[in-house]
Order: C-alpha cells, then structure tokens, then sequence
C-alpha cells in the first residue's frame, strides 16, 4: 500500500514526543553529566526481527544525521516554557550512533541504548516508531486502508453523537506504536478537522507544529526512574523527582506520573505541598476506576477539591473507554485523554505489536518501574527490583 510510505520513516527530530524535550531540557540544566542504559522489550514474544534487522538499522542511521531546522527551533522557542539555553544547545545536537547498538538472535531483536542521558533521550520515541513501523511493513505491507477509515469515522462518530459529550477532551499519545508516519498524520488531521472542540492535540512536535495544533505532555517514566540514582536515599527519590521538576518549569506542565512505584507509594509522597504545586495527575497502568477512586479520596483529605484537578487517562484507551470514564467521573474532577494505539495502529487484521524502550540504569546503578499492571515492570536486575518493592512497600508479586 504505498500510500502509507515514505522514504524515512523519521524526517524530523520533532517527529516524538514532547515530554522527550521537556525532560531534556531539565537534564541539561540539572544532570547534563548522568549516564543511562535503555533496553528494548517486546511484550508480543511470537515476533520475528529477522528480516526486519537490516532496514532499521538503516532507519537508525538516517535518524542520526538529522538536525533541526531553523524553522523548527523558532517553533520551539516559542513554547513558554522552553528557555533559550536549550534552543542554542539543540542548533548543535545531533543523535550520535555510537550510542546505540543493534542486533537479532533466532528473531528477537536485541536493542540497548548506554551513553549520556543529555545525548539519548531523544532515541526512545523515534526508535520505536522506526521498529513499529519496518515492522508493519514487512509483515503486514497490505493494510486495509478502507476499514481502517471506516473504523475512524465510527471513533468520530462516537464523539459526536450524544451532546453530553461537548466537554471529553482527548489527545493523540500514539507515535512510538504508529503503522506509519502518514497514517498517524491522517488520522490527526482528520480528527482535528471533524472534532475541533473535543480534539485537544497531539503528544506529537512535528504534528503539532505543522497543523498548528497544541503540543501535549509532561514527563514520563524515566525522569522518575533516573532519580532512583540520582539522590542520596531511594525513598526520597519520587520527592526529589517531582520538586525538580517544579524548580525547572515553576507551575507549568504540572501533570504529575503516578505509577513508576505504584500508585499507593506515589501518592504517599504526593503530600500538600505537591498536590498544590501540580495540576493533575496521569493514570498509565493498572484499574483506572481503582486509580481514580484513590486519587479522588487523596486530594479529598487533603482538603483540595479534585473538581480543580485533572486526571489523565493514557494506559492503552480506546475510543469508548474513554468516554465510559469520561462519563463516570466528569463531575467529580477534570478528566482528560490521551489515545494512542488504538487510534494510529487500528490499521491491520492483526494486533499492532506492542513494544516498550526503557530506561534500567542511571550513572551505573540499576533502576525500574514496578507500575500498577502486571507485566509492565522493567528491570536488568531482579535483585534491585525486589529492593525498591521493599523499600515502598509493593507486592512485587502483583507487578510481574
């Protein structure tokens, strides 16, 4: 189906997500020297990289002789909260190759990422779309293109068709896993179009940029994780995550990630000081009724009213999960969306592989996330990860 390719599967290193340079932008002002270690994981364990292998590392190449434009930079600079010393240092920035390193054994694919954190946050979102979509290429070259936007029409339909719907907000989180670049860019351009009120954007810059829609995000996991290594006790390391991104962006951005040790632990954490300072928070594993339910009971006995909170919901939505909790909790706080797979990988008759790059080691020491979901838990090293559980007090056992 050629419409569906490109050349390059990159052609922008905008085209990731925003949270990669809002976190980037706070290493360079705060942890400009840590050292990281990423690892590749397929959740699907059937997948065969055999034959895939040679094009990625193609892909990866074209990746690393990117830099952004002028034009791009400008955009950038004119966000808010991006500051001038992070424009001046991305002119220069260019991913570097040596950094990451690429094989395949009997099929799986074998992917490890170790260098300066500085210099290989932006590898994880590109890289995984690179994957996802040579992937779908070679595997699934011929989609069905009609259902697909059948199948779109029915999501926007949804939307429409019942008034009470006039304040569900939702956004596109579905880079890293697309079928393609010019899908995901179909499909954003049509739900911008068709639902301009509820559309609130795109996790995606060059998306955001080119369409003149609202860049979406915050931070993700691995800004919480590096900390884990980053401070002089692990249990204050959620803390010190958190005040240092407070320090960086002074109120702005101010959705908080609540599952890299599990919610129960964040939100013992998450005391008035925090519950203040950050606008929300976002649910990405586990029950999100269960979360919602604990999030509300949190800022109730801390006194504020969750009705001034927004809760993101961003673990694996569909169209119509997302409206049930949208109508289940709509007056009890401000619940808003971000949709990702479901909206730029409902391409093929088969399921879209479902692939993660995560960060497991900061300056040496091994870090994880234990999450809220069963079989989200990530870590080159058992033993740490039974300590963190011990030192916040997770059943290690309900995370594996």
């Amino acid at each position: 189906m050629t419409e569906l390719k490109t050349k390059n599967v990159i052609q922008s290193l905008l085209d990731t997500d925003l949270y990669k340079f809002t976190m980037m932008q706070t290493v360079l002002h705060q942890h400009p020297a840590a050292e990281v270690e990423y690892h590749f994981r397929s959740r699907n364990l059937d997948l065969d990289f055999s034959d895939c292998l040679d094009e990625i590392e193609a892909e990866i190449a074209h990746l690393c002789q990117l830099r952004l434009t002028e034009e791009e930079l400008t955009y950038l600079g004119q966000l808010d909260y991006i500051k001038p010393d992070f424009i001046h240092f991305l002119r220069l920035f260019r991913l570097d190759q040596r950094f990451i390193h690429l094989s395949c054994h009997q099929g799986t694919l074998e992917l490890k990422i170790h260098g300066p954190w500085l210099h290989t946050i932006l590898f994880e979102v590109p890289v995984l779309a690179i994957i996802s979509e040579v992937y779908c290429r070679r595997h699934h070259p011929n989609p069905d293109l009609a259902g697909a936007r059948s199948r779109l029409q029915d999501k926007i339909s949804l939307v429409k068709s019942n008034d009470a719907h006039a304040d569900f907000r939702f956004s596109d989180f579905g880079t890293r896993r697309r079928y393609s670049r010019l899908w995901q860019q179909e499909v954003v351009q049509e739900l911008a179009q068709q639902l301009p009120l509820q559309f609130s954007g795109t996790s995606n810059l060059d998306l955001a940029r080119r369409f003149n829609l609202k860049p979406v995000g915050t931070l993700a996991h691995e800004f919480m994780q590096a900390f884990q290594a980053l401070g002089p006790r692990l249990i204050d390391s959620q803390k010190m995550a958190l005040e240092a991104w407070v320090h960086e962006y002074r109120g702005q951005l101010g959705i908080a990630l609540t599952d890299v040790v599990g919610m129960d632990a964040f939100l013992r954490d998450f005391d008035l000081y925090f519950a203040k300072l950050f606008d929300g928070l976002r649910q990405d594993s586990g029950d999100p009724v269960e979360w919602t339910e604990k999030a509300l009971a949190h800022y109730r006995r801390l006194n504020i009213d969750p009705r001034s909170k927004t809760f993101v919901y961003s673990d694996g939505l569909t169209m119509h999960s997302a409206l049930d909790l949208y109508r289940q909790f709509r007056d009890e706080c401000r619940p808003a969306f971000g949709i990702g797979t479901h909206l730029t990988n409902d391409i093929m008759s088969h399921s879209p592989i479902n692939i993660v790059l995560k960060m497991t080691r900061c300056n040496g020491q091994a870090v994880a996330k234990l999450s809220d979901s069963p079989g989200k838990a990530m870590s080159d090293d058992e033993g740490y990860m039974a300590y963190l559980a011990q030192v916040f007090e997770v059943d290690l056992a309900t995370v594996k």
